[in-house]
């Protein structure tokens, strides 16, 4: 985003801010699309929930991955003026509920819809039965996450051996399991998790229909790295491999669909923060931001991110300190910036900042989060 366009809106609604870029959002949703043209894309509603991406990602096609009720109904929300039975035929093509484990309120929530929901044990499955017996179930397997950012297979996921006796289980309950799933960890580096998992979950299918019953949908998951820096592979790459692998193995009528939520939204937004404080600490200038690690620069706790500032002044750079507004150590922005000198009230800004950031910001201390502004909706 051109620094102009930054300035202005910093000087219009003031700091902390942060500008998510509409424009960006559709071309990655056509990247994802045009490289994986079989996939149906169920945008990851936690990257970022705000409802204006919601609405921009429903206009042009895309279906949602909720984790949470508030996050279902912020995407009922978009169709609540279709007839009741559009809307019926929404949900079940447009919405999975793909967080493994549910309260029971939610479940008996839930289970009007008839919606699509996760399971990876005998204990969840049984809960459903009881709580949401009409819904249709996913079972997610349990697959490598090595080299991923966020490694997810040690809280979620059955193993290949369990797989085809919970699913057994689950036809014998009452239930139909529509599909298997499988998530090979956040920010996947390691392009092979994917083909790996994919081969798991072909076995799993396989055995299932051998003994009586044929899974129509295969989930691929997340995972869809964002290109925060030159180091990352092109998502082309990725994409390539996946096609030939799911050719190699799936019928064509199998239904594929995935759960990007980083890769869609990550690199629309960019943050925007004044300078506060300036010192001098062990020989190294020092910078306080009217931001912090509790806010949009969350994704440094939460998601393993590190993000470059970047100043709209040039001049000589020197290494120095960033740290956030809040009175806690921890709020450390970065320990080794290189920045021109900078003084109170001049601007700084950090790119790729949409997925994982203002979506887990808090109050802390008492600040609010950054207002956010959206362009070219």
């Amino acid at each position: 985003m051109k620094e102009n366009i930054l300035l202005s809106l910093a000087n219009e609604f003031g700091t902390p801010l942060v500008v998510v870029d509409h424009d960006i959002i559709r071309q990655n949703y056509l990247e994802f699309k045009k490289h994986l043209p079989k996939v149906q894309a169920y945008y990851a509603v936690k990257a970022n929930p705000e409802p204006e991406i919601v609405n921009t990602l429903f206009k042009i096609g895309s279906s949602f991955d909720v984790a949470s009720m508030p996050e279902f109904n912020l995407v009922y929300e978009n169709i609540k003026d279709f007839p009741e039975k559009e809307r019926q035929n929404f949900i079940w093509d447009k919405i999975i509920y793909a967080n493994p484990i549910k309260p029971k309120k939610t479940l008996q929530l839930l289970d009007k819809y008839k919606p699509l929901v996760t399971f990876d044990n005998k204990v969840e499955l049984h809960k459903i039965k009881k709580y949401a017996p009409n819904a249709g179930v996913v079972l997610r397997l349990r697959v490598p996450n090595t080299g991923s950012m966020v490694e997810l297979s040690s809280k979620f996921g059955c193993d290949a051996a369990q797989a085809v006796d919970l699913i057994l289980e689950a036809f014998n309950i009452g239930l139909v399991v529509e599909g298997i799933s499988f998530h090979v960890g956040s920010q996947c580096a390691n392009f092979e998790n994917y083909i790996q998992a994919i081969n798991i979950a072909y076995a799993v299918m396989k055995e299932s229909e051998e003994r009586g019953y044929k899974i129509r949908i295969l989930d691929i998951g997340g995972g869809f790295p964002a290109p925060y820096d030159r180091h990352v592979r092109p998502f082309s790459e990725l994409a390539y491999m996946i096609n030939v692998e799911i050719e190699r193995l799936f019928p064509n009528d199998i239904q594929i669909i995935a759960e990007p939520g980083r890769f869609l939204v990550a690199t629309a937004a960019t943050s925007i923060s004044r300078i506060i404080g300036k010192t001098v600490r062990d020989g190294k200038i020092c910078y306080y931001i009217d931001d912090s690690v509790y806010h949009t620069f969350s994704g440094i706790i939460f998601d393993h991110c590190r993000y470059t500032l970047k100043a709209m002044k040039e001049g000589k750079t020197e290494i120095c300190a960033v740290f956030g507004k809040t009175c806690d150590g921890l709020d450390t922005i970065s320990l080794a910036e290189e920045l021109p000198d900078l003084e109170l009230d001049d601007f700084v800004y950090s790119e790729n900042i949409g997925a994982y950031s203002t979506a887990s910001a808090t109050y802390f201390n008492g600040f609010p989060p950054a207002k956010i502004v959206h362009i070219n909706v």
